[in-house]
């Protein structure tokens, strides 16, 4: 029998959580290369420096991941680690710049520590990275055996935040939910999956408890036990999810919506990546028959303020406009697994039992 081995990111969360990342690191060495975004750097990086103050920890350069997470960028930043000779990489940020630390340290042979500035996405838990080309567009994904040693979750930082994006974290994460039982349906699931496809319970109904209070307290900029669960659910479950199950099980037809609605010109730099999952996933319910789910839905994230049809993201519902989108829906990689055959018609009439919803 093979051995099989699972590997998981622990994580610290609250408000002092950079006081921990000393004592955590450590033992892997004293020289750190961290590389962030710029808004996150200038969020962060002060605070982790006053944390690391005196504890052996050097930070022996920062850099900008740049603009998008690209294989030329992790080369030249696993050069420049190896030519500091640090022992570790830290990553700061949003979803690219986590993604760029975590190809970089891969490539350099280095453990990576992460430090999520906003909860948009599960990057900082997860062992890949979506990796894209100079002009913004998807090239791969970027497996690696293991996720990020530890994630360092500083709630302050993310309640100061804009509030966009936790609110779009919250839409994606309640699209890990639905799409990972939607795919999974049917299947005798192996241990991981099924465990992974369990977890994907705490994808939504924490974010039911307590969605509408967190995104209310991240406007105010306040660090509260409702933020918490829904970071938590944004970063933490949905990244396990991601890490436990075969990536069948991942993704289905509202990442599939979202992937063909940006072939529109314009329309992914208007829109939220989870915004349109959110949306996706209405569009999936109703392919599904599943209409009373859908109205449960649609009014959740309208007290989200998630904008729940194509006319409020200012897309025409007329097929011949959505003609590449009908089709990109059906054939993404994302639609290789489900239930059953999709088809352009089942998106269409979808599409338009939405907006009719």
């Amino acid at each position: 029998m093979q051995t099989h081995s699972v590997y998981f990111c622990n994580y610290s969360i609250g408000t002092d959580v950079y006081n921990q990342a000393a004592e955590t690191c450590r033992v892997y060495g004293k020289k750190v290369l961290l590389i962030g975004g710029k808004l996150a750097l200038e969020a962060g990086e002060a605070r982790l420096r006053s944390a690391l103050e005196g504890s052996g920890l050097e930070i022996a350069d920062v850099v900008l991941f740049g603009h998008e997470c690209t294989y030329a960028r992790m080369d030249e930043l696993a050069a420049l680690a190896k030519e500091l000779e640090v022992d570790m990489i830290f990553g700061m940020g949003g979803g690219k710049a986590l993604d760029t630390a975590k190809g970089t340290a891969r490539k350099a042979g280095l453990p990576v520590f992460t430090f999520p500035t906003i909860a948009a996405t599960c990057a900082a838990t997860t062992a890949l990275s979506v990796v894209y080309r100079e002009d913004g567009s998807f090239e791969s994904f970027y497996f690696y055996p293991r996720p990020p040693y530890h994630a360092f979750i500083d709630l302050t930082i993310i309640a100061q935040a804009p509030d966009r994006y936790l609110q779009a974290g919250m839409g994606d994460t309640i699209g890990k939910y639905f799409e990972c039982h939607f795919a999974a349906r049917g299947d005798t699931l192996a241990h991981d999956s099924a465990l992974g496809r369990e977890i994907s319970n705490m994808c939504y109904a924490p974010l039911l408890e307590h969605g509408v209070q967190a995104l209310q307290d991240c406007r105010a900029g306040m660090a509260t036990h409702a933020l918490k669960q829904a970071v938590l659910a944004n970063i933490v479950s949905t990244g396990l999810v991601s890490l436990m199950v075969l990536d069948d099980y991942n993704c289905a037809i509202a990442h599939s919506v979202y992937y063909a609605l940006v072939l529109l010109p314009g329309f992914e730099q208007a829109q939220l990546h989870g915004n349109v999952v959110a949306y996706g996933v209405l569009v999936q319910l109703l392919v599904d028959g599943d209409i009373e789910e859908a109205r449960r839905l649609k009014a959740f994230l309208q007290q989200l303020d998630i904008r729940t049809t194509l006319a409020e993201m200012d897309v025409r519902l007329d097929r011949d406009y959505l003609k590449a989108v009908l089709h990109e829906a059906v054939t993404g990689p994302d639609m290789e697994h489900i239930p059953y055959p999709v088809s352009e018609d089942m998106i269409w009439d979808a599409f338009c039992a939405v907006e009719a919803l």
